[in-house]
């Protein structure tokens, strides 16, 4: 099998939105009037970003996800994407099962592929989406980093932890019963990416981004962008965004310490982290109940610069969380 019959066996089907797709040099896309086009690329390694033995299904749904998620902080609708595929040799059976799980999330997300490239190396998956988002006489409704303001809610949804947690029992760090391990890989490898959430928090969300590398070094990078400092409950976030931090965690012999770094600097989480004026609260909460995703109130927006962290007696704690960096 040659390079453009994999492509027209596994990967090309007909367009739907775009107004050319796969099989010409170039796709065209039409975007709507008044909206402006958001686009997002991520690279996952294999050796750096999944495990050798992971199931392509998973593989083929992550790939697509951690773009997705990047549109969903930026409250864009998904509408296509390419792919940029290396692979060391052609297995059809491995190939069958990706796209499975590659077209199963675009397809619920009304995402088409519309071209990429396909080459011989080392297992490499390259995806660039594009989404839409309303900018009605100019002006942009995209959630970005740069708008927290002092006195805002801070906010993240769903829950966060697991992937870490996951992780940290593969590399062999921790040992977890096969139960809770086989839900914490499930958060690790099949991300659920909050498109309906973003889209809810247009006009809402002073500030989005999503949590791929650790809520604490992501959450700097908001902070960096606004040029606004935050004040982050600890236990507030621990007791409510670890999924099991007080229930399968402790009895699996999961410390403090250990469920406190996974939800603080565990990285894969792929949530939303977000900003929100007080007035907004009741809004915000409507939102996440709209779009079935719930959300935590986990600290606030100052305007000294700097993020302060605060145990359980509201005292200060040293900022020694940091959070995933691929050249640290």
């Amino acid at each position: 099998m040659g390079e453009f019959d994999l492509i027209e066996r596994f990967f090309k089907r007909p367009a739907r939105r775009a107004v050319l797709g796969i099989g010409d040099d170039c796709a065209l896309l039409q975007t709507p009037a008044g909206a402006h086009m958001a686009i997002s690329c991520d690279m996952l390694v294999q050796g750096r970003h999944f495990f050798d033995d992971v199931d392509p299904r998973t593989l083929g749904h992550k790939a697509l996800a951690v773009n997705l998620s990047d549109l969903a902080a930026c409250g864009a609708e998904p509408q296509a994407f390419t792919l940029a595929l290396a692979l060391p040799q052609i297995d059809e059976a491995w190939l069958a099962a990706f796209a499975q799980g590659l077209f199963a999330l675009a397809d619920s997300h009304g995402c088409e592929l519309i071209g990429g490239d396909t080459t011989r190396g080392p297992l490499n998956i390259c995806i660039t989406v594009f989404g839409n988002v309303p900018a009605p006489a100019g002006h942009s409704q995209a959630l970005l980093r740069s708008g927290a303001r002092p006195g805002d809610d801070l906010y993240a949804s769903g829950h966060l932890g697991d992937a870490r947690l996951a992780l940290e029992a593969l590399v062999g760090h921790i040992a977890l019963p096969p139960g809770l391990l086989q839900s914490a890989r499930q958060r690790l490898e099949v991300p659920s990416p909050r498109i309906a959430l973003g889209l809810a928090l247009r006009g809402l969300a002073s500030a989005a981004m999503d949590l791929s590398d650790g809520l604490v070094g992501d959450l700097g990078h908001l902070l960096k962008a606004s040029r606004v400092g935050a004040t982050l409950n600890t236990e507030v976030a621990l007791a409510r965004l670890a999924a099991r931090a007080h229930s399968d965690w402790p009895a699996a012999g999961v410390s403090h310490a250990q469920a406190l770094r996974c939800v603080l600097s565990g990285g894969d989480d792929y949530e939303l982290l977000f900003t929100a004026p007080p007035s907004a609260h009741s809004a915000v909460l409507a939102a996440a109940q709209r779009s079935s995703t719930p959300v935590t109130c986990i600290g606030h927006i100052d305007a000294q610069p700097g993020l302060r962290l605060l145990d359980a007696a509201g005292v200060p704690m040293p900022e020694h969380f940091t959070s995933f960096d691929h050249f640290a």
